[in-house]
């Protein structure tokens, strides 16, 4: 029998690479996006439903008449400045948006969901790399509304037998290998598709920051490709299926830093084309370094990035750049 899942914000950048990926996997992806920031032609791998997630007798209506049997939760505002600076757009959104859902999926005995979360739920880490035991202390509304969901998670579980995995993504990057689709964000803030943008066009790229305690003086992330997020999706929700544990919280990185100036560099690489880097002071609240530990969901799911050289990553990066901007 076919399994029908629900996939919030599938329109999305990482939702869209996830419906591709589970497809492939037998699965029938079904998106409930409300198109604010995703894209319709990136839904190509299913139906989709245009709602919000705050109307929950909609969310409750497409649960039922789809036949769901679970739900991949990705729909959540995510820019970090704008949290600080609205964060009642991002309570209402990311908080009370997984509430309403999560109250559709009681309605209707769906009782497996995995969360899209995210590495700001720790805040500036005590050491690196970052383990899923390290606390979490979100320095921002972001952050936080991603935490909250977490607790209420483990809550669910607990009070309804809800079983769920939250995946605690670092810097998801690149694109589809076959170029079908990437990231397409209005506004940008991610650094290499605004590197290879600055490559490709002359626009200035700025370099938040070069005297952090780093070998090089600039921030260090770990960018993991969104194929490989997309498959940790699937293997999160074939776990659910067999698993006695309420609520698992697994990183998802490839356990490798790569600085800006490195970034830099592999799109000099890449592309054969100079970024146009000026340097600017740092940002406030940049941890110096964020990079994973991925070994529990490796031991627990079998999960393995493919993608460990971000010279590969930052290739499928600029073939999608190319192709999305019809640059000659």
């Amino acid at each position: 029998m076919s399994i029908n899942v629900l996939v919030t914000g599938g329109a999305g950048y990482i939702g869209s690479h996830t419906c591709k990926y589970i497809k492939s996997k037998g699965l029938n992806p079904i998106v409930y996006d409300n198109f604010v920031y995703g894209h319709k032609k990136a839904v190509q791998w299913g139906p989709y439903i245009e709602g919000d997630l705050l109307d929950t007798e909609l969310v409750q209506k497409t649960l039922k008449e789809n036949n769901i049997q679970g739900v991949i939760h990705f729909a959540a505002y995510a820019y970090v400045g704008e949290s600080v600076q609205n964060p009642i757009k991002y309570y209402e959104n990311n908080v009370m948006g997984s509430l309403s859902l999560l109250k559709a999926m009681r309605e209707t005995n769906v009782s497996k969901i995995v969360f899209s979360s995210t590495c700001a739920t720790y805040g500036i880490p005590q050491k690196i790399p970052i383990t899923e035991d390290m606390p979490q202390n979100p320095i921002n509304p972001y952050g936080q509304t991603k935490l909250i969901v977490e607790n209420i998670l483990q809550d669910y579980g607990l009070a309804y037998g809800l079983k769920s995995v939250a995946l605690r993504y670092f810097n998801a990057a690149g694109a589809s290998p076959e170029s079908e689709i990437g990231e397409d964000h209005t506004p940008e803030t991610h650094a290499i598709p605004l590197a290879l943008e600055s490559a490709i066009t002359g626009r200035e790229f700025k370099v938040f920051g070069t005297d952090y305690p780093t070998p090089d003086g600039t921030c260090i992330r770990d960018y993991i490709h969104v194929d490989d997020l997309a498959s940790a999706h699937y293997l999160a929700f074939k776990y659910l299926e067999e698993s006695r544990q309420n609520f698992t919280a697994f990183n998802l990185g490839t356990g490798k830093g790569t600085s800006v100036k490195d970034i830099l560099s592999a799109v000099h690489k890449v592309s054969g084309k100079d970024v146009n880097a000026t340097f600017a002071p740092r940002r406030a609240g940049d941890p110096a370094q964020l990079v994973a530990d991925s070994q529990k969901i490796q031991s627990v799911l079998g999960w393995k990035p493919i993608y460990t050289d971000i010279h590969k990553t930052i290739e499928t990066a600029y073939k999608w750049e190319i192709k999305k901007r019809d640059y000659k």
